[in-house]
């Protein structure tokens, strides 16, 4: 507030505040230790969270962003873990892009109890029909990445590239180490952010820096 009062005077105009936005990052921001073909996905999760210092938790294979954005033109789903990752994806212009998200389907509460687990966790089981090539984005259940890379262990189908943003208390940071620690060994890329902090708002801004530039833009929010 001002002395009087009222309300301090604010940008308004959408293009400065995308350049301004992404100047500041470009100004604050220590890429050194991220390889270079995943910058504008690091500089977009940045983006979305508003704290540069996440670029000490970031961690990515080198092909990731190359991996994602082949299975994207080739017409591969993005499997996402809950509907507010699947929100934050901007569509493709060129090339519409499937975005799929299984919590919904009625038959997962059943799953989830035969299996003794969450409903987002036993959601992915519903995947494995669409799992290889895909682009999977998970941002908000660990038990999600935790089936996943169970699924995985058993055989399932290997997808393009993994996305891993969930957050939380508990069990959010051991899924990431082990999804650090095992997609490599079976070849798959992935990104993740080591530790509590995550969710929807980073895994979506992953997949949109993947999907913008696969199509062409040079959109930056």
């Amino acid at each position: 507030m001002t002395p009087n009062g009222t309300l301090p005077p604010y940008e308004r105009r959408p293009d400065v505040i995308r350049r301004t936005s992404y100047a500041a990052i470009a100004a604050e921001a220590d890429l050194s230790a991220v390889p270079t073909s995943l910058h504008a996905l690091a500089t977009r999760v940045i983006h979305a969270c508003g704290m540069v210092d996440i670029l000490a938790e970031f961690e990515g294979t080198e092909t990731a962003a190359a991996a994602g954005r082949e299975a994207m033109e080739g017409g591969a789903p993005i499997l996402v873990d809950t509907p507010m990752v699947a929100r934050g994806i901007i569509p493709s212009r060129a090339r519409p892009v499937p975005v799929v998200c299984r919590l919904g389907d009625n038959r997962v509460p059943d799953l989830a109890e035969a299996l003794g687990t969450t409903r987002s966790a036993a959601a992915v089981d519903l995947w494995v029909p669409m799992l290889d090539g895909a682009v999977v984005a998970i941002g908000t259940a660990p038990t999600a990445l935790f089936r996943l890379l169970e699924l995985l262990s058993d055989g399932a189908p290997r997808p393009a590239l993994i996305l891993g943003f969930p957050v939380g208390f508990i069990g959010a940071e051991d899924s990431k180490h082990a999804l650090a620690a095992f997609a490599p060994r079976w070849g798959v890329p992935f990104v993740t952010l080591h530790g509590r902090r995550g969710g929807p708002a980073m895994a979506a801004a992953a997949v949109n820096a993947l999907a913008l530039a696969s199509d062409g833009s040079n959109d930056l929010i």
